[in-house]
């Protein structure tokens, strides 16, 4: 098979960090994995939206905290490119703050960089196979802010409320499974369907919310109090 062929069949990365000793460490961890190669380097966020217009990476790892435009904003920057990356937001900072960000950004993943490398690699395929991931350390800091009691419900919560109670039962049984972080298999097993069904309805659900990937679809969830008996 002709050599230019495995190049194009690989993953090809984006690394977006100020710490040029992290991203040598990241490279390196990457290019280990089969079917991935770094195709560029960026030390802030204007320059990894320069780079990914010229190199086109199918995935762009991206710090939050760096200088000039932030993570966060460069995320939003990429996702207007003609052909945008998929984003991974890989930093040491896990606050529900941080992750409430990315999200609304709209970020495809969540993650903290004290993954195992293992881990890492299988949240990039993940993300670049069109998933969304979340790093589990932080999904209890999550559980615990979005299912709480909260007497006196904010506006959002209400509204997030309203908006899924007009659904019909069965989708709101699919979403509070999926506020529970399962996958689209073991949904379909729990509600007899094929993990088919399920992927096309979970992409009506977000179309309907007008919303890009499950994290946010399931955080609307959990305004929505859909937080018991899964």
């Amino acid at each position: 098979m002709p050599t230019e062929f495995w190049e194009y069949m690989m993953t090809s990365i984006l690394l977006a960090d100020e710490n040029h000793l992290v991203r040598k460490g990241l490279k390196s961890i990457i290019e280990a994995g089969p079917g991935m190669h770094v195709v560029a380097e960026a030390w802030d966020g204007h320059s990894a939206v320069a780079q990914a217009r010229q190199t086109l990476p199918d995935v762009a790892l991206i710090d939050i905290v760096m200088p000039g435009m932030d993570g966060l904003q460069a995320t939003r920057e990429l996702l207007r490119l003609a052909r945008p990356p998929r984003i991974l937001v890989l930093t040491r900072v896990g606050g529900a703050e941080y992750v409430d960000g990315a999200i609304h950004a709209g970020a495809h993943g969540f993650v903290l960089k004290d993954s195992e490398p293992e881990e890492l690699l299988t949240h990039i395929r993940r993300v670049a196979d069109g998933a969304s991931v979340l790093d589990p350390a932080v999904t209890a800091g999550l559980f615990d802010r979005y299912t709480r009691p909260e007497p006196q419900p904010g506006p959002v919560d209400a509204a997030a409320r309203a908006a899924v109670s007009e659904l019909p039962e069965r989708e709101q049984e699919m979403l509070q499974l999926l506020c529970y972080g399962h996958s689209n298999a073991a949904i379909a097993r729990r509600m007899d369907l094929t993990a088919a069904a399920v992927k096309g309805q979970l992409s009506r659900l977000m179309a309907h919310f007008a919303v890009t990937n499950r994290v946010q679809l399931a955080r609307i969830a959990y305004h929505a109090g859909l937080d018991g008996g899964a």
